[in-house]
């Protein structure tokens, strides 16, 4: 199955320059937050497949002017063809407007995720906005990663980790793909990328 993850900044090969060739061949579309609400009703609409998001920490407008035709996975499990998708979105907060969590504040939102953990015996793919804690991170606060992520990696092993928020152009160290462990590889969305998942 092709999912094309998306975050951060709009992509005009897909936006500026859409030909519905472009999405052939993809089953799943996955933002990592970040992205205007037109961008991604534009691609629900083109598109045949499902488009899923989470929030990013930029993207307060959503609610106002949520995108139309997709489907919100923030604080829930969302199952495509036997696939378990967990979302929680959102950044460190450093300042006061939404979509930002402390620490203790994320722990609590996994916290209340645990039953539907629980009732779906685990996730396959886990989406959010902000990488996990040291690890693809940053080392400003905005930037910086949640330790709670780095707890669901080890405790629930998810094929892929999915992850916006660091953008690929801040510096050359940064990574498009990368394993954490040997059980879960991890993806920056920054933009869009396609993967095949096995």
């Amino acid at each position: 199955m092709k999912i094309l993850v998306l975050a951060d900044e709009e992509s005009k090969y897909l936006w500026d320059y859409f030909e519905k060739s472009k999405l052939k061949g993809i089953d799943l579309i996955i933002s990592c937050g970040d992205l205007k609400p037109q961008y991604l009703s534009f691609l629900a609409t083109l598109s045949t497949v499902p488009v899923l998001y989470v929030h990013g920490n930029h993207d307060g407008v959503y609610e106002q002017t949520p995108p139309e035709g997709c489907i919100c996975i923030d604080d829930t499990i969302y199952v495509h063809n036997g696939i378990r998708i967990m979302g929680l979105g959102g950044s460190m907060q450093y300042n006061s407007t939404v979509c930002q969590y402390t620490e203790k504040e994320m722990k609590h939102r996994v916290f209340r995720m645990l039953w539907k953990i629980l009732f779906h015996r685990g996730i396959d793919i886990l989406v959010t906005h902000a990488p996990a804690y040291q690890f693809n991170d940053g080392d400003d606060i905005p930037h910086a990663g949640f330790k709670v992520f780095r707890t669901l990696l080890d405790k629930l092993k998810p094929k892929y980790f999915l992850h916006g928020h660091v953008h690929l152009s801040y510096n050359w160290k940064q990574q498009r793909e990368c394993q954490y462990n040997e059980h879960t590889t991890v993806i920056n969305g920054y933009e869009k990328y396609v993967f095949e998942y096995k």
